[in-house]
Parts: structure tokens; C-alpha cells; sequence
């Protein structure tokens, strides 16, 4: 079960209140836990919840069904249902704690609660009288799976089914939901940004020449599950020296050499919510001048980039601008010319070079979260900001994030307390 303290129902109640209003009328919805996925033989993967599921229920357990009706002809109780698996002994023994139809209801606000073998006469009466079901996918442009999860396999059940029912896409819906954070939502990535700023202060302080990759990210994970995460919202990068020009590293298994940078991606996870950290340290405690040359660079990109999250942007603009600044701070590490630039192609400018990947993504219950990728800013919305140079020539990367709440006023950074200027970094790394 979970690590994370107990959150307050009032965020499933506001997130279901949102969802419902955006149905059409005499439409049901129907939203299903993850699958507990099978690792080897008889052993699983540790369970991670359906993010839809829990952003409108709270409940972290598999076999985990909602079904919202909003003025559901049945009656005010059928308007929102939760189904979850009954316990027994055996359960008890061999698994440990499973919801109580009370503990269900606590946790998610909702007041009909009932066992999952209640479910299947109950849904076929609801479907009925309902013009339109709203089935959930998973619509991540960049999703790439051969697995049908849960959702999938029984969406297309009830398509067999139900032929003559219009049925509905959730994940536009939701889109619009998730990418506007709550005040309680901040407030649970804002926990996950502090035991990731534990984290960081505990590897400046730990890190030293000859140590392994995996020995920082054990130092990492022990800071996370001390303070209540889950563990890592995503596989951390670790990399030192040449290493760090390689974006998407996760071996995390060489030496550290005095003289290198070491870059560190990783972020806590706490009640589901992503933390995204990058910051990238001298091995030996010191930048050299080229170090810290270009690593102030990437800084001045960065605190340009956060000028530029403000309502009414875009993310094309907004990566047009940045690539403009970067082309500027390339040009003054010498690493590409104006000629570079005047015969750059137009799919690929030169400063691609150098720094070949974008700069923000939503973040929250996901570390790449829903979002409507050609939509403009909104207040409320929580974007990485994440610019970096790559000179593998030099055996140097350097990437440096922060996690950004967009306001009317700028910019929140809800990593502000995570030492990031050079001076700070040595000094602490010389204590």
C-alpha cells in the first residue's frame, strides 16, 4: 500500500466535478485500475495506479473500476460507483490490506461503494439506459505499447456488446482536466520537489571521485523511501563524463573520474506525483573554466526559457525562442559559427548540434503528463524546463531542470530550494 500520507478527498470530489461537467448528456463513463503486471513466473511488477484512476478516486489498489453517470435515472446513488474486489482470508494472509467498502469511500468521497461481482449485472443496466459510454485509452502521443492494458481489453468488449451505443473518447476530456493543476495537486508535487531537493543535497554531499554510478543513485533512492515516496517517477540518468551526452542513459554502472561532470535526471514520486530534476556536478568538487563556462550557459538559457512560460505562449513558439537564445550562447562557447548558421537547414537548425532535444513537458501525475501539445499556456499549468549542451568531442553534457507552475505573474519554481549556481554547488560539495 501506499508511503504517502493521507490526501484529502475534496481533490477526487473537485476532479470528478470538472470531469462530469464536460460529458454530454445521458453519458456514462467507465474508468479501470492498471493491471498488476506479471515480472516472471509467478512474481509481478510493483503496482502502479491507472493515472486517471486515481485523479478522480484516490484509490491505489488493482482490480479497481469508477463508473460516473451524472443524473443517472436510477437515482442520485448510481451517479457515481466504485467497484472493488472483496477480500478473504487467503488475501489477507498472503497479500496483506485491501480496501474495506468504508476505507474506499473515505479515501475517494464516494458514497456507493460495491464488491466487482456486483459489477457486471449493474454496468449492463446503466449501459442501457445510457445514449453514450465513454471508454478511456491511453492517448499519449508518445505512447508505444504491444500490450493491451485493461482499458483496452474491455473497451472493446463492450463495443462487441453494445454495438448499437455511441461510445466516446475519454482522453480528450481528460487532457483538459490533468494539465490544469489544483491547489492540492501543487501541494503533493510540491512534496515530491522537496524529498528530490533531500536527495540532491545528500549526493552533493556524498559524491566523490572513484565512486560507481549506482552507488550516487543508491545514495538517491535510500533520501526517497526515508521521506514517504514511492520511489523514482522514472528511471533515473546517472551518468558521468562522456556518459552524460547519452540522453536517455540508465546502465548506471561506471566508474566516477576526477576531472568529469556528472548529470543527474532523476525526480521522487510521491502519492503518484512526479518530481524532474537535472543537475550536473564537478566529480572532483571543482568545474574546470570550460566547465563552468558552458554550464552557465546552459543556466542563462534557462532562466531565459522561464521568462518565456507565461500564459498565452506555445510550445512551437516557445521552442523557437529558446533555440534562439542557445544559438547565441553556442556561438559564444565557439562551438558553431554564423556560417553554421546561414546554411542550416530549416528542419534542423545548427544549434541542434549541440542541443538536439526540447525544452519543457507538462508534468504531474505522469513525469511526461497529458497534455494538449498545440494548445496555449494556461495558468495552472506545470511545465520541466530542462536546456543543455552536449559536446561528446569534449567529453562534456550539461543539462539543468527545474519543475515551473505557470501564473498570472510568472513563473512559481517549485524547485527554488535546489542549489543550482556554481559557487553553491562547490561550496557544498566542499564542506
Amino acid at each position: 500500500m501506499r508511503k504517502y500520507n493521507v490526501i484529502n478527498p475534496e481533490l477526487f470530489a473537485l476532479n470528478r466535478k470538472r470531469f462530469t461537467e464536460l460529458m454530454k448528456p445521458n453519458s456514462i463513463a467507465i474508468f479501470h485500475s492498471a493491471d498488476q503486471l506479471t515480472r516472471n513466473g509467478d512474481c509481478f511488477f510493483p503496482f502502479r495506479q491507472n493515472s486517471d484512476l486515481f485523479y478522480l478516486t484516490g484509490l491505489d489498489q488493482e482490480e479497481v473500476v469508477l463508473v460516473l453517470f451524472p443524473n443517472c435515472p436510477k437515482g442520485k446513488d448510481y451517479e457515481a460507483i466504485l467497484f472493488t474486489k472483496q477480500t478473504n482470508d487467503y488475501i489477507k494472509v498472503w497479500e496483506g490490506y485491501k480496501y474495506t467498502k468504508e476505507d474506499a469511500a473515505a479515501t475517494s468521497g464516494i458514497s456507493t461503494v460495491m464488491w466487482l461481482d456486483n459489477m457486471p449485472m449493474l454496468l449492463n443496466e446503466l449501459i442501457i439506459l445510457a445514449d453514450r459510454v465513454y471508454l478511456n485509452a491511453n492517448e499519449n502521443d508518445r505512447a508505444a505499447s504491444d500490450v493491451p492494458v485493461r482499458d483496452e481489453r474491455l473497451a472493446n468488449e463492450l463495443r462487441a456488446k453494445y454495438a448499437s451505443h455511441k461510445f466516446a473518447r475519454l482522453a480528450p476530456l481528460m487532457k483538459k482536466l490533468r494539465v490544469i493543476k489544483s491547489h492540492y495537486e501543487i501541494e503533493l508535487m510540491q512534496k515530491a520537489c522537496d524529498i528530490t531537493e533531500k536527495a540532491f543535497r545528500r549526493v552533493l554531499n556524498t559524491t566523490q571521485q572513484g565512486q560507481m554510478e549506482y552507488e550516487v543513485e543508491a545514495e538517491i533512492i535510500y533520501e526517497f523511501i526515508r521521506n514517504g515516496a514511492t520511489g523514482h517517477a522514472y528511471s533515473p540518468i546517472i551518468a558521468g563524463g562522456p556518459n552524460a551526452c547519452v540522453l536517455h542513459y540508465n546502465d548506471n554502472n561506471m566508474p566516477l573520474r576526477g576531472g568529469d561532470l556528472l548529470l543527474m535526471d532523476f525526480g521522487a514520486e510521491y502519492a503518484n506525483y512526479a518530481a524532474d530534476l537535472t543537475r550536473t556536478i564537478p566529480v572532483s568538487g571543482r568545474f574546470t573554466e570550460r566547465q563552468k563556462a558552458v554550464y552557465n550557459a546552459v543556466l542563462r538559457v534557462k532562466k531565459a526559457a522561464e521568462a518565456m512560460l507565461r500564459p498565452d505562449n506555445n510550445l512551437a513558439d516557445y521552442s523557437k525562442e529558446v533555440g534562439n537564445v542557445m544559438e547565441s550562447e553556442l556561438i559564444g562557447l565557439g562551438l558553431i559559427s554564423k556560417e553554421d548558421i546561414a546554411n542550416q537547414k530549416a528542419d534542423w537548425p545548427a544549434y541542434k548540434k549541440y542541443f538536439m532535444h526540447g525544452t519543457s513537458h507538462h508534468l504531474g501525475l505522469d513525469v511526461h503528463d497529458l497534455c494538449e501539445r498545440y494548445t496555449k499556456f494556461k495558468v495552472g499549468m506545470v511545465f520541466t524546463c530542462e536546456p543543455g549542451i552536449y559536446i561528446p568531442e569534449e567529453g562534456i553534457g550539461i543539462r539543468i531542470e527545474d519543475d515551473l507552475l505557470i501564473t498570472e505573474t510568472g513563473v512559481v519554481n517549485l524547485m527554488k530550494n535546489i542549489p543550482i549556481e556554481v559557487e553553491e554547488i562547490e561550496d557544498l560539495m566542499n564542506k
